[in-house]
């Protein structure tokens, strides 16, 4: 059984030292060569990266790798790997063959519809298109799509591992959708981040095709080994507006930020967490200011400072709401300056009902005033 797993790349990256994974350079038509194989030989679509991401070195492989008896695809920072988070090495990979026809990412579990979640954020013409292009080419797939496509479930990363017979029947399926749908919407039309329309919409599509097919799937956790380039690019502006105690700025920042990339604040980009954090202390300086004229930041303004106290803030509040708080919960609480509107701001993250909020805000502040 030889396995092979294509990591797909668009900079120069470290790659894993197992053979088992190949660096394969998407895009390679458009832009510098990287000295990696690239997906401009051949059969390919690489001219087609702005619009399909990673899928053009998905294409590559479907049509130009023959020899191979299972193929796989991931990126040069996410892989496949245990819950203990070590990279999967070849025979990792062998063994759940075996038993599993699929490898591919755990599901994302959103707390609102795809449907919905896509409306939000791109254009939702593309998306029913989509549908009724599968209700067109591929009935027997479309109940499936318009069951799913209400749910709150969606594969991710558009990474796998499988037979290459069957990523071979997945492409032909995918690709065919895909050429139909660039016919009938205008992707020139939107910036570059929402160009990408194809490599988004492919990631739910894997869902409807497996599901469909009724295949054994071993859903994977996805480890990241490095920050994407816009998540460090962003913490590192906002650094500078904290440093400055302008949140004014830092928001304006913020919201011009997420209409452009609307994926910065997903866990796959921000793996740290650290953007949601930065997100919850621009709220909260804002909600001082306006009361007090004085916030946090005017005793705290490194960035890493800031995520240390809110992450500090966030666990007590958590772990008061679970009846669970530990010593070094209630040591934070009793020497760190916070104001009310900090732990109703935080516990507000944790409680979806207004009665759990008022319960754990008391009890936080009891213990903060001891």
């Amino acid at each position: 059984m030889a396995v092979t797993i294509f990591t797909m790349t668009h900079k120069k990256f470290e790659e894993p030292s197992d053979p088992v994974y190949v660096p394969l350079q998407v895009g390679r038509a458009c832009g510098e060569d990287l000295g990696y194989p690239g997906d401009d030989t051949g059969d390919n679509i690489s001219r087609k990266n702005c619009y399909y991401g990673e899928l053009t070195g998905v294409y590559w492989v479907w049509k130009n790798v023959r020899t191979k008896d299972y193929v796989g695809i991931c990126h040069y920072r996410r892989y496949f790997c245990t819950e203990e988070g070590r990279i999967f090495n070849e025979k990792d990979y062998r063994s759940l063959l075996q038993e599993y026809d699929i490898i591919t990412s755990k599901k994302l579990k959103l707390n609102f519809s795809y449907f919905d979640g896509y409306a939000s954020d791109y254009n939702i013409f593309d998306l029913i298109t989509t549908g009724e292009v599968i209700r067109q080419k591929y009935p027997a797939y479309y109940g499936n799509f318009e069951r799913l496509v209400h749910g709150n479930g969606t594969y991710f990363a558009n990474m796998m591992v499988a037979e290459k017979s069957l990523y071979d029947e997945y492409c032909a399926w995918l690709f065919s959708i895909f050429d139909e749908v660039e016919k009938r919407i205008d992707a020139d039309a939107y910036d570059d981040y929402h160009k990408r329309v194809f490599g988004f919409i492919s990631e739910f599509l894997l869902l409807v095709w497996v599901e469909t097919k009724g295949l054994k799937v071993c859903e994977c956790k996805i480890g990241m080994t490095t920050e994407k380039y816009e998540t460090k690019r962003m913490k590192e502006t906002l650094a500078d507006f904290f440093r400055k105690k302008d949140i004014a700025g830092a928001k304006a920042f913020f919201l011009e930020s997420l209409e452009k990339r609307p994926d910065v604040l997903m866990e796959a980009s921000d793996i740290t967490g650290e953007l949601k954090i930065a997100m919850q202390v621009v709220a909260v300086c804002e909600l001082e200011q306006a009361q007090s004229g004085e916030c946090v930041i005017d005793r705290i303004r490194e960035f890493d400072e800031l995520m240390r106290y809110f992450a500090g803030l966030n666990d007590a509040v958590n772990a008061c709401r679970m009846d669970s708080l530990q010593e070094e919960n209630i040591r934070f609480l009793k020497e760190e300056q916070i104001s009310d509107i900090a732990i109703e701001a935080s516990a507000r993250m944790f409680c979806t009902e207004e009665a759990e909020q008022r319960r754990v805000v008391k009890a936080v502040k009891a213990f903060r005033s001891r």
